[in-house]
C-alpha cells in the first residue's frame, strides 16, 4: 500500500511520546511496515457487486431499477441487505421484499449505508484471533455508526458518509487481529496493565495504530478520502476553526466516544476515549439534540445487531 494513497496527515502523527519505559523497550511485538502493507494489499477488494451498486446508488442519472439489479446480481450481499433493511430501526420490519422496495421506501442513501454495513460485514469472517470478541466489535462499530450519523443529521453535515465512516473507524482492530494476533493482545494487556488508550500502547508496542491501519484498508477499498482521514484522525486532537457543518473526523470521534459511554457491551472494561472540548463545541449541540443522538444511537444498535445475528455479552 502505498503511502502516498492516505492523507497527507498520516506521516504526522500527534500521538504522545512513550509514557513508561517498558512500552518502548521491547521490540518483540513489533508489526513490520513491509508485511502489513503486504497484508492490506493482499485483502480482497469489495465486491464488485458492491462497487458497482454504490457507483449507481450516487449516479442522478441511474435508476431505481438499475441500484435494484446491480444489487440483486450477488443474491447473499442482497440477502444480508434486506435483513438490515427489515430491522426494526428503520421502522418496516419484515415488510421490505425486496432491493427495489428497499430503494424506493428508504431511499438511495440509506441503502447505500445498509449495502457497506452488508459487505463490509463479511469480509474478515469470524475467526479473528483470541480474545477479540467479533460480535461485540461490530456492535461497537454499528453503534457508531448510528451515533455519527445520527450527529450528522443534528448538524448538517453528510450523513451516509457519517454512517460509513463510523462503521470502519475501528476496521484497523480487526485486521490486526485476524492477522497479528499476538501483537494486538500484547498491546491490549499493557494499555489494561498501565491504563493506557490502546492506541497509546499500539503505537509503542506494534509501531503502528490500528487508526492508520484503518484507513489504509479504508483506502485499498476505495472510499472516498474524507472517509479514510476519519478513521486515520479519530484519535487526533480536534484542529482549531469552527467551519460549519463539522468535519468528519469530529463526527467519528464523538460517536465513538458517545458508544463507550452508553456501554452497549457491557463490558467490564469500558473506557471513554477522551475527546477534546473543542470537538464539542464545534458540534454546538443542545441537550435535547444530544438526548436524540443517544436514543437514536442505542435503538439502531440493537436493531441493527439483531439483523446481523450480533448477540450481546452476558
Amino acid at each position: 500500500m502505498n503511502v502516498s494513497t492516505l492523507p497527507a496527515s498520516a506521516t504526522a502523527r500527534t500521538l504522545p511520546a512513550p509514557l513508561l519505559p517498558s512500552l518502548s523497550s521491547s521490540s518483540s511485538m513489533r508489526i513490520d511496515p513491509a508485511a502489513l502493507c503486504a497484508r492490506v494489499s493482499s485483502l480482497p477488494v469489495l465486491p464488485q457487486a458492491v462497487i458497482e451498486a454504490l457507483r449507481i446508488l450516487r449516479s442522478d442519472q441511474a435508476s431505481a431499477d438499475d441500484c435494484a439489479e446491480r444489487i440483486s446480481c450477488d443474491q447473499a450481499l442482497a440477502a444480508r441487505t434486506l435483513r438490515l433493511a427489515n430491522s426494526a430501526f428503520y421502522g418496516m420490519p419484515g415488510r421490505v421484499a425486496t432491493i427495489r422496495h428497499a430503494h424506493d421506501v428508504l431511499g438511495r442513501r440509506t441503502l447505500g449505508a445498509l449495502l457497506t454495513t452488508a459487505a463490509v460485514s463479511t469480509q474478515f469472517g469470524h475467526g479473528s484471533g483470541p480474545g477479540f470478541d467479533f460480535a461485540s466489535f461490530w456492535r461497537h462499530a454499528l453503534g457508531t455508526a448510528v451515533a455519527a450519523q445520527a450527529l450528522a443529521l443534528e448538524t448538517g453535515a453528510d450523513d451516509e458518509q457519517a454512517f460509513i465512516a463510523g462503521l470502519l473507524h475501528d476496521i484497523g482492530r480487526l485486521a490486526l487481529a485476524a492477522y497479528f494476533a499476538e501483537s494486538l493482545a500484547g498491546a491490549v494487556l499493557a494499555a489494561r496493565a498501565q491504563d493506557l488508550p490502546l492506541v497509546v500502547a499500539e503505537r509503542q508496542l506494534l509501531g503502528v495504530d490500528h487508526a492508520e491501519v484503518g484507513a489504509m484498508i479504508a483506502a485499498h477499498w476505495h472510499f472516498p478520502i474524507v472517509v479514510v482521514a476519519a478513521i486515520l484522525e479519530h484519535h487526533e486532537p480536534a484542529q482549531g476553526g469552527t467551519a460549519a457543518p463539522p468535519t468528519m473526523t469530529c463526527l467519528v470521534q464523538a460517536a465513538d466516544a458517545i458508544v463507550h459511554a452508553l456501554d452497549l457491551n457491557g463490558a467490564e472494561d469500558e473506557a471513554v476515549p477522551v475527546v477534546s472540548d473543542a470537538t464539542w463545541d464545534h458540534l454546538g449541540l443542545t441537550p435535547a439534540q444530544v438526548l436524540r443522538v443517544f436514543e437514536r444511537t442505542e435503538a439502531g444498535v440493537e436493531a441493527l445487531s439483531e439483523a446481523l445475528s450480533l448477540q450481546q455479552r452476558r
